[in-house]
C-alpha cells in the first residue's frame, strides 16, 4: 500500500513538473530589467573585470611587500676543473714556461640559499598603486555604463513588445468586424440584393485584415524573442509582458538633467586622470630606487655524495642595499614623457569634443522628444476617427446601403492610420529613451 501511494505521489509531481514547464512567464517592465541585471552574460562579465582590478591591486601592493625566496642547488662534477699555474710559483728552479696543473674542487657539491628582497624607494612603483586604485574605479564605472547599455535594450524591446502586442489586438479586431460584414452581406447576396463584386471587395478586405493579424502576431512574438535575448532569458521559455503601452506611457516623468552627468562623459574624464597619472609614472622613472637585500645560504663539497651524513656545511650571509641611479637614457625617458602628455591633451580634447557632442545630442532629442509628442497626440486622434469612420462605414453597409468599395476604402485607410499611429508611438518612446540615457537615469528612473 505504501508503496502505490508513493509511486503515485511520483507520477503527481511529474505531471505538475510538465504543466509548470509549459506556463508562461509574465513580466513588467521593472520585473524584466531586474532580471537582466541579475543574470545577463555581459554584466557578469563587467562585475569579473572589477574582481580582476581588485586582484590588481593586490598584485601591485605586493612588489612593496618583502619578496622572499628559497633556492636549492647540486652540481656534480664529472670532470672536475683544471687549473694551470706557472710552476716557478711553487718551484723556484722550475724552467721558464713550465707549469703545473692541479684539479681544484671536489666531485660533489650543494648549495641551498635564502634570500629576501624589499623595495624602500620607487618613483614608479608609488604612481602605480595609485593607477590600479583608479583602474578599479573606471571599471566599477565601465560597470555601470554595461548595465545602462543592458537595461536600455530591455526597456527598447519591452517597448516594441507592448506596440506589437496592441497591434496584435487592433488586427484581431478588425479580423472580427470584417468577418462580421461579410457574413452579413453573404445573406444579402443570397438574396441577391448586392452583386458579386461588391462581396469580392468584401472578402478582400477580410483577407487584408487576416494577413495584418497574421503579420502582427509574427512581429509580436519576435518582439518577445528579442526581449527574451535582451534579458539574457532562457530563449526556449515562454514568456510575455503585463503592460500596456499606455500604461508604461502613464508612469513615465519628463526627463531631467546635466549632460555632465552622462556615464561616456564620466568614463572619458576618468581615463584623463590615468593619462594625468602616466605622466606623473614617466617623470618619476627619472628618480633614484633603494632596494635592500639579505642572502643566507649554507655550501657543501663532498668526494662522495654523503650530503645527509653528519657532514660541515659552510654558511655564508650577506646583506646590503642596492641604489639605482638614472644618468643618461638616450634622450628615451625624455622622449616617453612628451608622449604621455601630448597624450593627455588628447584627452582633454576628446572630452571638450565629447561635451559639445552631448550638448548637440541634448537639443536634437529634446527636439525630437517635442515632435514625436505632438505627432503621437495627433496620430492617437486620427486612427480613432479612421476608426470611427470605418465602424459607420461597416453600420452603413450591414443595412444595405453605400458600396463595398467605399468599405474598402475606410478599410485601407484605417490600417495606413494605425501604422502610422504606432510609428508615432515608437518615436516617442526612443525620443525619451534616449534622453533618459543622455541623462544618466536608466538606471534609477522607473520607466
Amino acid at each position: 500500500m505504501k508503496s502505490t501511494i508513493k509511486i503515485s505521489a511520483v507520477a503527481l509531481s511529474l505531471i505538475v513538473s510538465s504543466l509548470s514547464f509549459g506556463q508562461t512567464q509574465l513580466f513588467t517592465l521593472e520585473e524584466a530589467k531586474a532580471h537582466a541585471l541579475d543574470n545577463h552574460l555581459e554584466i557578469l562579465n563587467s562585475q569579473r573585470n572589477i574582481d580582476i582590478a581588485q586582484q590588481q591591486i593586490v598584485e601591485t601592493t605586493g612588489i612593496g611587500l618583502p619578496q622572499i625566496d628559497i633556492s636549492g642547488q647540486f652540481n656534480h662534477f664529472i670532470n672536475i676543473p683544471v687549473s694551470v699555474v706557472d710552476a716557478s710559483l711553487f718551484n723556484p728552479f722550475a724552467a721558464p714556461g713550465e707549469v703545473m696543473e692541479f684539479r681544484m674542487g671536489q666531485e660533489f657539491s650543494t648549495t641551498g640559499t635564502l634570500s629576501v628582497n624589499q623595495l624602500l624607494f620607487n618613483g614608479s612603483y608609488i604612481v602605480g598603486l595609485q593607477a590600479t586604485k583608479h583602474i578599479k574605479r573606471f571599471q566599477q564605472s565601465s560597470y555601470m555604463v554595461t548595465q545602462e547599455d543592458v537595461v536600455f535594450n530591455v526597456i527598447q524591446a519591452y517597448q516594441l513588445a507592448t506596440i506589437a502586442k496592441g497591434n496584435v489586438v487592433f488586427a484581431d479586431s478588425m479580423v472580427i468586424l470584417t468577418q462580421q460584414l461579410v457574413d452579413m452581406q453573404q445573406n444579402y447576396l443570397e438574396l441577391e440584393l448586392i452583386v458579386q463584386e461588391d462581396m469580392d471587395q468584401l472578402n478582400y478586405s477580410l483577407l487584408t485584415a487576416k494577413n495584418a493579424a497574421v503579420a502582427a502576431e509574427v512581429q509580436y512574438q519576435n518582439a518577445l524573442n528579442l526581449l527574451k535575448f535582451s534579458m539574457g532569458y532562457d530563449m526556449n521559455s515562454v514568456i510575455d509582458i503585463s503592460e500596456s503601452a499606455e500604461e508604461i506611457l502613464n508612469q513615465r516623468t519628463l526627463s531631467s538633467g546635466d549632460v555632465h552627468n552622462n556615464l561616456q562623459y564620466g568614463l572619458m574624464e576618468q581615463n584623463i586622470t590615468l593619462s594625468e597619472l602616466n605622466v606623473k609614472n614617466n617623470k618619476f622613472a627619472n628618480l633614484p630606487s633603494l632596494y635592500a637585500f639579505f642572502s643566507h645560504a649554507y655550501n657543501a663539497y663532498r668526494d662522495e655524495f654523503n650530503f645527509f651524513a653528519n657532514e660541515k656545511w659552510y654558511p655564508q650571509t650577506v646583506w646590503g642595499l642596492q641604489l639605482n641611479i638614472p644618468v643618461f637614457s638616450g634622450l628615451q625617458r625624455h622622449a616617453r614623457t612628451k608622449q604621455t602628455k601630448i597624450k593627455l591633451l588628447q584627452d582633454q580634447s576628446a572630452l571638450e569634443q565629447l561635451e559639445r557632442t552631448l550638448q548637440f545630442q541634448e537639443s536634437q532629442i529634446k527636439n525630437n522628444l517635442k515632435g514625436a509628442k505632438d505627432r503621437y497626440a495627433l496620430q492617437k486622434e486620427n486612427t480613432q476617427l479612421a476608426k470611427s469612420i470605418y465602424e459607420n462605414a461597416v453600420q452603413v453597409k450591414e443595412i444595405g446601403k453605400g458600396n463595398s468599395m467605399q468599405v474598402t476604402q475606410k478599410h485601407n485607410q484605417l490600417m495606413i492610420a494605425q501604422s502610422q499611429y504606432l510609428a508615432s508611438l515608437m518615436d516617442l518612446f526612443q525620443a525619451q529613451l534616449e534622453l533618459d540615457k543622455l541623462y544618466n537615469e536608466i538606471l534609477s528612473k522607473n520607466q
